[in-house]
This record gives C-alpha cells, structure tokens and sequence, in this order.
C-alpha cells in the first residue's frame, strides 16, 4: 500500500485541505463497481446490503463522490449533512487531526451546499450500491423541525435510506431536539410527512446521554415508526488526550470513542431487546473492532476517522478481516452474529 509512504506528506497539510484533495483524487480517479454479494451480505430495514460495513457521513458531505466511495469497497456510504439552505459552517480551522491519540477533533457546523445541490447529484446516479442521506437542520432555522421534514421529503425519491441527525454538537442547540418532547414532536412530525415508498429512516443519537435516554429514545423511535438507529455521533467529552489539539472545541472521534460508543450501543441494545436495527459507529478501525460491535448488536458498522490514519485501502482490509471472524467463530451470516455476545 502506498498510503503509509504518503500519510507524512499528506499530513503536512492542514487537516481540511487534505480532506478536499482525497474528494478530488477520488472525482478525477477511476471509479471501481460497488462490492458484489458474498459472504457478509445481509438485509438491514429491507435493504440487501453487500456487507455490513459502512462509510459514515462527514466525508462526503455534498454527494460528490457516492460511487468512488462504494468502490473502494464499502458496502454503503452515508452522505450529509445535508440543510435545506446551503451554508458555510463555523469559521476556520475547524477539523484537527490528534496524531498521537488517532482522533479527529471537529468542529465544521453542518458546511454543505445545501439539499438541492446534493439531490441534483444523487439524482443523476445509476443507483447501483447503497448510498443513505443523512439531514439536518440550517444554524438559523426559524423552525428546525420543518427543516429536517424538508430534509427527509427532498431526499426519499434518491436515496436508499435516510438519516434524521439531531446529535452533532457543532450546532448550537441541535442536540437538544434529543430531549423528550422536542424528540417526540420530531418523529410526530415525520412520521406525519412520510408517504407510502419512502425508504427506511433512521435516528443518529449522541454517546454523550443520561443512563435513562437510550429506553426513552427507542420507545419514541418505535412508537412512531423509524426503522432503527445509529449509535453514535462524536463526543464532547474529553478521555485523556496527548495531542496538542486535545484543548480544541468540537466533536471528538477515532480511537478514544471507541468504549464509549460500544457502551452504548449495548444500552440501545438492551433498551431495543433486539426488535431495532442499530449502526455502530465510534472508534472502529479493525476487523475485530467491527465484528465486537456486530457482536454487540449492530447490524451494521460505519467508519470515517480511521480511514484518516490507515488510508482507502481499510474497507477491504475490515471486511476481509470480518469474513475471518465470522468463520472463527461459526456464523454463517452477519445476521445471525448481531447481537450474539
């Protein structure tokens, strides 16, 4: 792999700029077919799934690059987040890379192009691979629930799932929509606005939640019918940290989320007693990370920050690695491991 040649050279850069060079590469670069079915294939919400893994949203915010994503190996890719207007975000720098830790300190504030701009490019897709959208609401939106309906309506006709994100803590107050009434009047909302051939909708919560969140979450989700849930967005807690960039606001991911977000996805695990499908997102960056959150309940897993540090070739390494778990341990499907520890 040429990558850990080139990883010191990319990493002179600032973090963001190097970010939109890998969006370039992969625009001018050839783009492979997304995976086929075969061993780790598996159905989530209706949706047949070629394997369980899964780039999460933050890399490809604007639906540039779907397709080159999904050729790199994934067995989905989740753009976003998208707002209906388009909007800049917080002021620059807003994404560090904490080396020593392999973490990623952001603070980007939703900066997309905007729904319209991101249908347009979805729309004009050959829809071959899974590709969610995953929405959210403008900073200064006058009403944020009628932004994520827009958000939803807009993006059911080109995408294969949609996600509801009312857990970044880049926008002031967003998270707050997490609290019971605001959490209820949401899904009241949406499920008001969905129409018959939607595709499945999904929750994206927070790690950082009291101990009686996760029961009152799924029985808000289940009550007014969202298909599952994506356990978890960043982190605004603060594990010990070496990097010099460990003092900076924003989202923490990679590594030191990693227990927290396991964590939770056991409590939503417990919570749901397994009638939800749950994405485990937080810290994955190997085969046997991937496979304990299976393990633990996920039907599927999403990654960004470990691509940062091992570079596009982690797809096939992880799932290629999940096929070797499998067989150690004497599943036959992914379907049959969730859940299983």
């Amino acid at each position: 792999m040429l990558y850990p040649l080139l990883r010191p050279l990319i990493f002179r850069l600032d973090a963001e700029r190097a970010h939109r060079l890998s969006i370039l590469a992969l625009q001018l670069g050839p783009v492979a077919p997304p995976p086929a079915d075969g061993p780790l294939a598996t159905t989530v919400a209706g949706i047949r799934f070629p394997n369980p893994l899964g780039m999460a949203p933050g890399y490809d915010k604007d639906a540039e690059v779907p397709d080159a994503v999904l050729g790199l190996g994934f067995g989905l890719v989740e753009i976003g987040t998208v707002t209906p207007r388009p909007q800049p975000g917080n002021p620059r720098p807003r994404l560090f890379r904490l080396e020593e830790d392999r973490a990623v300190i952001n603070r980007m504030g939703f900066n997309n192009g905007g729904l319209q701009a991101a249908h347009l490019r979805l729309s004009a897709r050959k829809r071959q691979g899974i590709v969610g959208a995953n929405v959210g609401a403008n900073k200064d939106a006058a009403d944020r629930v009628a932004d994520y309906v827009t958000g939803l309506t807009t993006m059911a006709t080109v995408a294969d799932y949609l996600t509801i994100n009312i857990s970044s803590p880049n926008t002031p107050g967003l998270r707050d929509l997490q609290g019971d009434k605001e959490l209820q009047d949401l899904l009241s909302a949406v499920a008001a606005a969905r129409e018959s051939g939607w595709p499945p909708i999904f929750l994206k919560v927070a790690p950082d939640l009291d101990d009686d969140a996760p029961a009152r979450i799924v029985a808000a989700v289940m009550k007014h019918g969202i298909d599952g849930i994506i356990v978890s967005n960043t982190t605004i807690t603060r594990p010990t940290l070496h990097s010099r960039h460990a003092g900076e606001a924003g989202g923490l991911s990679g590594a030191p989320l990693h227990d927290l977000a396991l964590k939770r996805l056991r409590d939503f695990r417990k919570a749901s007693e397994g009638r939800l499908p749950l994405i485990g997102v937080g810290g994955i960056a190997t085969a046997e990370q991937a496979w304990a959150r299976i393990r633990a309940g996920a039907s599927l897993v999403q990654l960004y920050s470990a691509m940062v540090y091992e570079g596009p070739g982690i797809a096939r390494v992880i799932t290629a690695g999940l096929e070797a778990c499998m067989k150690r341990d004497g599943f036959t499907s992914i379907a049959e491991a969730v859940g299983s520890e």
